[in-house]
């Protein structure tokens, strides 16, 4: 596939009247990268994924159908003491990730996947292709984080690459509620956010049942920390001796083995798995997810509400990533995507939306408020959605100012001068304003 290929398509669409669905790595939770309620072709970006590494000047051009574990591979083959922060599965798109600000295990030491973006090559409305010194300073500031496909067709990112250590130390720690999970994740909120930045410590609840039908819920305790095991244990002895962190917990390894471990969970694992595309293979399965932002500890009791709801249904999760380090040196404006001083994001997963529903409303509450955020890779439709194709500045604004707070103003107005009859559109994109014309009629 070819970059002129893309342009070819946008030309031919925009001519016909044909609607664009993007996809990189198909993993839009809501599936707004490749269906439509109306006619419309699905530009897959499968085989645009080249990438070039250049350790001399640290940085990486990487074309967006590339996934993050081929990007991970690409670097590690030239350096075992470079890497790039972004998530930690593997099989995700370069292209929608970085788009949608990207966060992983590193975001705590140098922030989102976005904030080290240096230039992007795009095919706009008109088929051209732009740099960020064509595309201008406002675009360029629109696609980091704020959702590339309501701006046009992202073709490559180029990237600033960060150092690492030679050794970082994994754990990955499970606690039951009989262990006391429940106070854990209490005093977590408290600290999380607040540790070294050279540690990343995330946390997921679960139920499982053993084979006599007995219901056990656990919270497993996950880490990653820039250094040696011995350094982490100090750490975590001061911070957070509750949690009982042990030598034998902790696995040094290479960064590059890291970003295996946190997709499977185990070192041990073949890092030519990262060039899979379906890496890891999890069973076909369809769940619904909401997200959320936390600005302040939630009351103890609240995490007994939360816990006591998993005796209710399987297959539920909920994922706890902790903020604080470099996220809250970075202002909120400085990209499109926002949520910086937040203490945490929470996201749930589960087969049943009725259950994640009324998990939803529970939280309301202990969460963010005016707006109530969320992080815009974990789309969710019921936060509002355009009817028959439009929307207006208000209407979309019930669902872009949770994702993207009071940037989502300035987005619309980049929205309106570089697509203003809206043909890079979805069910959640960035609406244009009105021309004084219409606005008139």
């Amino acid at each position: 596939m070819y970059e002129s290929h893309v342009q070819v398509t946008v030309v031919c669409c925009r001519h016909h009247g044909l609607q664009i669905r993007t996809r990189s790595g198909g993993h839009d939770f809501e599936g707004l990268s490749y269906v439509s309620y109306v006619p419309f072709v699905l530009l897959d970006l499968i085989h645009l994924r080249t990438i070039s590494v250049n350790i001399d000047d640290n940085t990486a051009w990487v074309q967006t159908g590339a996934t993050i574990g081929e990007l991970y591979y690409r670097i590690a083959e030239k350096s075992r003491t470079h890497a790039f922060p972004a998530g930690s599965c593997p099989s995700v798109g370069v292209g929608g990730h970085i788009c949608g600000a990207g966060y992983g295990t590193l975001m705590r030491r140098y922030g989102v996947s976005a904030d080290h973006v240096v230039d992007a090559r795009l095919v706009d409305v008109n088929g051209r292709i732009l740099d960020k010194e064509s595309m201008g300073e406002d675009l360029f500031w629109a696609i980091r984080g704020g959702g590339g496909a309501s701006f046009g067709v992202i073709l490559a990112w180029k990237i600033r690459l960060v150092h690492v250590p030679p050794t970082v130390t994994a754990f990955k720690v499970p606690r039951t509620l009989e262990q006391g999970a429940s106070a854990l994740v209490h005093k977590w909120q408290f600290i999380g956010d607040k540790l070294h930045e050279d540690v990343f410590l995330g946390l997921g609840i679960q139920a499982d049942s053993d084979h006599n039908g007995k219901r056990s819920i656990f919270v497993s305790f996950v880490g990653h920390y820039l250094g040696s095991k011995e350094k982490l244990l100090q750490l975590m002895e001061q911070s957070f001796p509750e949690m009982g962190l042990k030598k034998e917990d902790c696995i040094e390894m290479s960064w590059i083995k890291s970003a295996v471990y946190f997709g499977v969970h185990s070192p041990e694992t073949n890092l030519n798995l990262l060039l899979e595309r379906k890496f890891p293979i999890p069973p076909k399965s369809q769940y619904s997810s909401k997200s959320d932002y936390v600005q302040k500890p939630m009351p103890k009791n609240v995490f007994k509400g939360i816990l006591k709801r998993f005796h209710e249904i399987d297959e539920a999760e909920i994922y706890m990533h902790p903020y604080g380090g470099r996220m809250n040196e970075i202002e909120e404006f400085a990209i499109a995507f926002p949520h910086r001083k937040e203490t945490c994001d929470h996201e749930a997963e589960i087969k049943h939306a009725s259950w994640i529903r009324e998990l939803y409303n529970y939280m309301t509450p202990y969460v963010s408020k005016f707006p109530r955020c969320a992080y815009l890779p974990f789309k969710d439709i019921e936060l509002g959605h355009k009817k028959n194709g439009t929307a207006t500045y208000l209407e979309a604004k019930v669902w872009g100012h949770k994702y993207f707070k009071y940037n989502f103003d300035k987005l619309v107005n980049v929205k309106t001068k570089v697509d203003p009859n809206d043909f890079f559109t979805n069910e959640q994109g960035i609406p244009p304003l009105p021309s004084l014309a219409e606005a008139m009629a």
